[in-house]
């Protein structure tokens, strides 16, 4: 009897023991080290449109940023530049659940109602070309909107030798960046250039480029003397070159605006476009990306940051507007170096 009620004794100190070390369990890891689970962030983007070269652009930085960070991020979107339909691809995106949304707005102020219903269910939202956006926690630019705008006006007017008729076109007139850019440039132009003129309002193209064609159409009929054009929407400047194609007026007008090589090489070889400026959508991307996990994990961002990617690398913060200087002119001596 004593030798099984010593055993019995051994029995329940060892099973006291394993009790408290946890079952052999490990215990549970929370500083990062081997054994640790970190949260993974489920992320949107919604552009403007999805299926043109810009946005499918963007997307390539959406997924370098995923295979860096280990996030789950996608891009989806209407395909035509329609402010209720974007909405609709927003709200969509918010029945999924999802951690953070980063949109590019084809009308800020139609956003506003949906982008507020976003956050109010706990999302992160970042936006991109829309300084002016409220319910967002941060706005992402490539760069100082007035200073762009300055910046290509001052192209133009080389081309154009400092004077003669010129006109802008938008994507949009409710494209909050476009209005910047084409508003700096017109300012620049009334400072600088006073023997140039802006002979009509911005001319609304709704990011096409068969809209943008054929209104050239008509301000070359209207305008016979025009020497010069600003694009906004990548395609602008190409739906601007066919026209001034077509109408023999190659060495007539200057071209110049905000493109990609993808859309614009055929004219920057032929000389119809003078010269394209950009920012790469996939830094863009990225960028909107590495601000939105910041966020999700409580940080703010401060003038001086890196966010990752080239551009963005000391930004500067006016409020909620992040500022990056992004900015990258094509012609046909350098346009051999981007791909995209």
């Amino acid at each position: 009897m004593k030798k099984l009620l010593s055993l019995l004794l051994i029995f329940v100190l060892v099973i006291g023991g394993l009790v408290a070390c946890g079952g052999g369990e490990e215990p549970a890891v929370e500083d990062g080290t081997e054994g640790s689970e970190t949260d993974v962030l489920t992320m949107a983007n919604v552009p403007k449109l999805v299926g043109i070269q810009w946005f499918n652009r963007m997307e390539e930085g959406l997924k370098r940023y995923s295979e860096d960070t280990g996030n789950e991020v996608f891009q989806t979107g209407p395909t035509k530049a329609d402010a209720a339909l974007q909405v609709q691809s927003i709200e969509d995106v918010i029945a999924q659940g999802v951690d953070v949304l980063t949109v590019v707005p084809y009308s800020p102020e139609a956003l506003e109602p949906v982008l507020a219903r976003a956050r109010e269910e706990g999302i992160v939202v970042i936006s991109h070309e829309a300084s002016n956006q409220e319910n967002v926690d941060y706005d992402v630019e490539a760069f100082n909107n007035t200073e762009y705008g300055a910046h290509l006006m001052d192209h133009l007017a080389g081309f154009m030798e400092e004077e003669g008729e010129y006109v802008i076109f938008v994507g949009g007139l409710t494209a909050k960046t476009h209005m910047e850019w084409a508003d700096g440039a017109k300012t620049r132009q009334l400072e600088k250039y006073p023997n140039m003129i802006l002979v009509t309002e911005y001319i609304e193209s709704n990011e096409d480029q068969q809209t943008a064609q054929e209104k050239m159409r008509e301000i070359l009929k209207t305008y016979p003397n025009i020497k010069g054009v600003i694009g906004s929407a990548a395609t602008d400047v190409a739906g601007a070159a066919l026209a001034i194609e077509e109408a023999n007026k190659v060495e007539q007008i200057s071209v110049v605006g905000t493109s990609l090589v993808s859309i614009s090489q055929k004219y920057l070889e032929n000389g119809s476009i003078n010269l394209i400026s950009f920012w790469d959508p996939a830094d863009a991307g990225y960028a909107m990306m590495s601000v939105a996990e910041k966020v999700a994990n409580g940080e703010k961002i401060s003038t001086g940051d890196d966010l990752g990617v080239t551009g963005y690398d000391s930004v500067v913060v006016d409020g909620k507007v992040i500022y990056g200087k992004a900015w990258i002119d094509v012609t046909t001596e350098n346009m051999g170096d981007y791909d995209f």
